[in-house]
Formats: structure tokens, C-alpha cells, sequence
């Protein structure tokens, strides 16, 4: 099937569950063409299946951001077949304090940090020279609500969402002049396999299909923060003003989010 210049070469990290499923299923009503990763091979083959049902064509592989080489090997091949148009680094991992000692404490931020950053580094990596060569392109890296205060009961996933939001504003800038855009997503609770694992309120909790809409539509916007509920995100932008003291006293009296 032949792509039209209406229709996107659209990669997904993370897509077989959660919002990368989401964004799949909801891109794939459109006919893009999609390029799916994901580490559950029956979770992936599902997700694939069903786009390709929405008409979507569809190219997937198991295989972990952490795989730099393979990773890199992949989405180069990807993009010779059918330069990419965006990339959505949506793979991510979330775990907090409860129940961890110092041990595994420090060996789970490693593993955050190693997906949640350096995955999607590896997943950027393989494109973007393509796309400053192009003059085009488009990224967007996944960030949370999490990322506007610090929060002693997840510090791996707070500090490693903190660090996609300003490398996604700070690309933004350097690379505007490529004709590449380039978007931050911060979502606040959201459907998925990571909230399901929350053993406390989540307010204005939300399908994964509503971000999906909402992520679509900023990216069509090229809007430089996609953030989403609306209150969610005017409460984490208010008290992320407050002094570093205060937000470390008041977040640290919240619940601590469950060990990966």
C-alpha cells in the first residue's frame, strides 16, 4: 500500500499498552503508517492487529530503548524504507519508594533512568540526523505532571520526566532551524499499566483513548507543552512556583508510589 503525502510515517515507542496503544489505534483510523515497538509480544501483536483492522499499515518489533544497537539498526532501516515524518517516545517506566531498601532503591533509579532517558535517546538518536538532513520532521517526548515539583516518593521518575520536558524545550529551540518540530506531552493520570499499580487518588483520572486525542491534536498544533486534564496541570504549574522547601515538606506527606 502506497503512503499519500497526507498520510505520516509515525514511530511509537511503548505502544502495546497504555497511551502508546492509544496513539496507535488512534492514528491508525487514519491510515498512517506505523512503526510500533514494544517488549509483550502478545500485547504488540494485538495492538497490530487492530490497526491494521482501521486500515493502518503497520511495521512492529519487540524490542527493549534500552537496546541501543539494535534499536539504532531498526529504525534506520525504518527510515530508509519510509523516512519517518514523528517520532513519539512514549516507552517509559514508573516506581517509587514503598516497599524498597537502600539497594534496591538505587538499582530501580538506575532502571528508570535507563529507560525513561536514555531509551528515549536511543530512540532519538537513529532519526533526527535524518531529519536535519530532510529539513523536516517532528518529535514529541513523553514527560508527566510529575515533572513540575519534586516528589520524594517517586524521585527516579519525577527527576527523569523533569529531564524530558526540558530536553524536549530545549530541542525545541536548537532545532527549529532544521524545520523540525518538536513537542513535550505531560499527562496527568492516565489509564494504564503504570497508574494501575497506584494505590492512591488519582484525580481527574482519564482514558487512555482521551490522551490520545488530546496528543494528536497538539502535535497537529505543533503546541510546545501538551498537558492534559487542564486542572491537573494548572494546580502542578501553581505549586511547582512555590520554594523547593515547602513543595519537599508538603509532597512528602503523599503517598509513596509502589516499587517496580
Amino acid at each position: 500500500m502506497s503512503i499519500s503525502k497526507s498520510k505520516k510515517n509515525i514511530v511509537i515507542t511503548g505502544a502495546s499498552s497504555g497511551i502508546g496503544e492509544a496513539l496507535a489505534l488512534h492514528y491508525a483510523q487514519d491510515h498512517h503508517h506505523l512503526i510500533l515497538t514494544g517488549q509483550n509480544e502478545a500485547r504488540l501483536s494485538k495492538v497490530v492487529e487492530m490497526c491494521q483492522a482501521k486500515g493502518a499499515t503497520v511495521k512492529s518489533k519487540i524490542i527493549d530503548v534500552c537496546a541501543r544497537e539494535k534499536l539504532q539498526t531498526w529504525l534506520e532501516e525504518m527510515d530508509q524504507k519510509t523516512p519517518i515524518d514523528l517520532v513519539i517516545a512514549n516507552a517509559g517506566i514508573s516506581g517509587g519508594t514503598a516497599g524498597t531498601d537502600g539497594t534496591e532503591f538505587m538499582a530501580q533509579m538506575r532502571q528508570i533512568y535507563n529507560v525513561n532517558v536514555m531509551g528515549v535517546l536511543n530512540t532519538l538518536e537513529p532519526i533526527i540526523n535524518a531529519m536535519i538532513k530532510r529539513k523536516s520532521g517532528q518529535v514529541a517526548f513523553m514527560s508527566s505532571m510529575a515533572s513540575y515539583a519534586p516528589w520524594p516518593g517517586a524521585p527516579a521518575y519525577a527527576s527523569s520526566k523533569t529531564a524530558m520536558r526540558y530536553l524536549g524545550h530545549s530541542l525545541r529551540g536548537s532545532l527549529k532551524q532544521y524545520g523540525i518540530k518538536v513537542s513535550v506531552i505531560c499527562p496527568g493520570f492516565i489509564e494504564s499499566r503504570i497508574t494501575a499499580k497506584n494505590n492512591f487518588p488519582m484525580p481527574f483520572f482519564k482514558k487512555a483513548d482521551y490522551a490520545a486525542v488530546k496528543i494528536a491534536k497538539g502535535l497537529d498544533k505543533n503546541k510546545v507543552t501538551i498537558a492534559f486534564p487542564f486542572p491537573t496541570y494548572a494546580f502542578s504549574v501553581l505549586i511547582g512556583c512555590l520554594p523547593s522547601a515547602v513543595l519537599i515538606y508538603m509532597n512528602a506527606k503523599l503517598p509513596s508510589k509502589g516499587a517496580l
